[in-house]
């Protein structure tokens, strides 16, 4: 069974910043857009599945000049049995990186009230806004424009958990991609029916470069409630946009 809910990335996965670039020794130059988190699995929003898990990332990142540097972050995820999620985004740091790297944002998301909560450990500040309905995978759509080519892989075990694998392809064409040629994209997604997410995904671009998330260290049992809480001393704020305006987002939708 494939993913409900398809990941492209493309979009998923920024690289590291100039800091640790820096670190490497190596001064390449940044894309548009580099970022300094590494995402990494879509935590689907289900009632009756706990878990606390680890997500180990591996980016092979292609710079504009073709070089190629690997990058990797270590994510704490988990789910309660309500269904709300706890998913942190952590820098990217050269693989010659041997600490535990720092936490660019924590997401929380609560699908019984909707409350959507992104806070930053190093502003203090927690933003929170109140969805209509739970999130929606901006990739999805992007699958759905550029139709892949999918293939069954079959089942297999992965850290004690069956899941069957799906491999996608597409292609992206020149004008739309930035490159002086078409890009091919490969995703291979293993995916838990009975966790209803990714374990294991495979992403590689034919210009360069390559990614791959695992889920690590599952523990199928309620997690510490306190990740799904803002922890004390952040500021709160409100970021909910006027009713008007989610009316104008559902009907553009």
């Amino acid at each position: 069974m494939k993913s409900e809910i398809p990941i492209v990335f493309v979009l998923l996965f920024c690289a590291t910043s100039l800091a640790a670039q820096e670190a490497t020794g190596e001064p390449h130059p940044p894309r548009n857009g580099l970022e300094d988190s590494v995402q990494g699995v879509f935590v689907t929003p289900v009632e009756g599945a706990p878990f606390s898990a680890t997500v180990e990332i591996r980016d092979d990142y292609r710079y504009a000049d073709g070089t190629i540097v690997p990058f990797f972050a270590i994510n704490e995820i988990a789910r309660d049995n309500e269904g709300r999620i706890h998913n942190e985004m952590r820098k990217g740091m050269p693989e010659s990186f041997t600490g535990i790297s720092e936490i660019v944002e924590v997401h929380i998301f609560d699908p019984q009230t909707g409350l959507n909560t992104y806070y930053d450990p190093q502003t203090r500040i927690a933003s929170q806004r109140v969805l209509p309905r739970p999130p929606i995978d901006l990739n999805a759509r992007l699958l759905a424009v550029h139709k892949p080519q999918s293939e069954d892989l079959g089942t297999t075990m992965l850290n004690g958990i069956e899941c069957r694998g799906t491999l996608e392809t597409y292609t992206i064409p020149a004008f739309s991609n930035g490159e002086s040629k078409p890009v091919t994209i490969t995703d291979e997604f293993w995916y838990s029916t009975d966790l209803h997410m990714n374990i294991l995904i495979h992403h590689t671009v034919s210009s360069g470069g390559g990614k791959t998330v695992t889920v690590l260290q599952i523990k199928r049992e309620p997690p510490d409630p306190a990740l799904f809480e803002v922890p004390e001393g952040y500021k709160i704020v409100d970021v909910t946009p006027p009713p008007s305006t989610l009316v104008r987002q559902s009907q553009a939708r």
